[in-house]
């Protein structure tokens, strides 16, 4: 709502002023005064004159925003909509809806047959990991596809292989902080460390 972007730091009285133009209670005068009933008390009609209002709230109010003007404001902006002039191929029934353009239609598709040979490769490309799904009718056309992908798939580019030292009950052995080498994190039952033979 173009109120609420407006008037950010009043949004509680746009939604007020809201309802006070939609239960009909804003009467714009013809001396371009408007008056507008109260929320809480019917029978209280505040008056709108030069941008003022002598409602409680229009002196606290940011700006002297008070929903009271601000429902004016409204009451008078949707009156000039609907008195925009009435063009003359709409007979004075208003604007014409824009009839919606045909979709085009779609011819149909047959389902695609699944392939029979199909092959993943997995690579860099530009130092991105790439999957490659590789298609065809039997192992020889996917192989030529292969070997062609083979020429942009990046092999230099692949991670380095891990080199860590393994123990061969363990896994992994943990570099020395003693000196050079490698050693087994595992003690074993009688306290010992594990050698990693």
């Amino acid at each position: 709502m173009k109120a609420k972007q407006t008037l950010p730091e009043c949004a509680g009285r746009v939604e007020s002023a809201v309802k006070l133009v939609l239960a009909g209670d804003v009467a714009l005068l013809a001396d371009g005064k408007a008056q507008v009933a109260s929320q809480s008390n019917g029978q209280t009609v505040y008056h709108l004159v030069n941008g003022t209002c002598d409602c409680k709230d229009y002196p606290k109010a940011p700006s002297g925003w008070c929903k009271h003007r601000i429902a004016a404001g409204m009451q008078k902006r949707a009156t000039a909509l609907m008195q925009r002039p009435l063009t003359a191929s709409t007979n004075g029934q208003g604007e014409a809806p824009a009839a919606p353009a045909p979709a085009p239609a779609e011819p149909p598709t047959a389902p695609l047959p699944e392939a029979p040979v199909s092959i993943t490769l997995k690579g860099l490309i530009h130092g991105h990991e790439v999957m490659v799904t590789l298609r065809g009718v039997d192992f020889a056309s996917v192989q030529a596809h292969v070997e062609a992908a083979s020429q942009w798939l990046d092999a230099t580019g692949r991670p380095p292989i891990d080199t860590t030292p393994q123990c061969p009950t363990h896994g992994t052995m943990k570099p020395s902080t003693k000196g050079k080498g490698w050693y087994c994190p595992v003690k074993l039952a009688d306290g010992a460390w594990c050698k990693g033979r």
